[in-house]
């Protein structure tokens, strides 16, 4: 029988269920990639609403600014786990069941919008606001101004910011794994930590590490695409 303790315990890898480590694996990448779009959305338009709101006189703007700003302060402050058992119920009545990849969903996406319009709000602000103005006086509407200027001109910074996300949604789903949502942080802890099969346990952690490193190589790419300041 094979020891269960030490360093050796780690490298009895004909103990792994590899079907099942490479359905984990797909679970983990449909739960980030779905997630990360609704968020990419999401947390455009809330930090678009930050953005427009911010420094207005009108009484309707201050207090969707106000609203806005609270509720992004809120979600981006709860740490994921709690917030996940919070919102089981919202989670059952949304999607049908609290079990599963697809009941990760609700609190992945509620999680990490909130934190990328903070990322979308910033990036706006750093636009030089010349260019808004320019764009104003040449008699552009906000909307035009929205996808003519900001959208393009923030599209680095944005890029990178999603990038970010999409690495911490990467840990969500780990997290989120242990309370039964599956992918590798399900795997890792029912068939990894409980069943004392430290083999599994780092084969789960060596996927999530080279998902992350993807997805930060992919970000990094594309953000040198589209960023003006850097030769291609």
């Amino acid at each position: 029988m094979s020891s269960t303790t030490g360093f050796s315990s780690y490298f009895h890898f004909s103990q792994v269920d590899w079907p099942s480590m490479w359905s984990a694996t797909i679970e983990t990448i449909w739960m980030t990639i779905f997630s990360l779009v609704l968020v990419a959305i999401l947390g455009v338009l809330l930090g678009l609403l930050l953005f427009e709101t911010t420094g207005s006189t009108n009484f309707w703007a201050r207090l969707v600014h106000g609203l806005t700003a609270l509720f992004v302060n809120v979600f981006r402050s709860v740490p994921f786990i709690i917030l996940i058992v919070l919102l089981l119920p919202l989670t059952k009545k949304l999607v049908g069941t609290i079990i599963g990849p697809k009941a990760a969903l609700p609190s992945l996406i509620i999680s990490a919008a909130p934190f990328y319009a903070r990322m979308v709000e910033l990036a706006f602000h750093e636009i030089d606001h010349g260019v808004i103005e320019a764009a104003e006086a040449m008699g552009a509407t906000r909307w035009q101004i929205v996808y003519k200027v900001l959208l393009p001109e923030s599209s680095p910074a944005l890029v990178s910011g999603i990038t970010v996300t999409g690495i911490s949604l990467i840990g969500f789903t780990a997290m989120a794994g242990v309370i039964g949502a599956g992918g590798l942080g399900n795997l890792a802890y029912l068939d990894g930590f409980q069943a004392s099969n430290n083999t599994v346990t780092l084969v789960a952690t060596i996927i999530i590490l080279l998902v992350v490193f993807v997805c930060q190589t992919i970000g990094d790419f594309v953000v040198k695409r589209l960023d003006k300041r850097v030769a291609n």
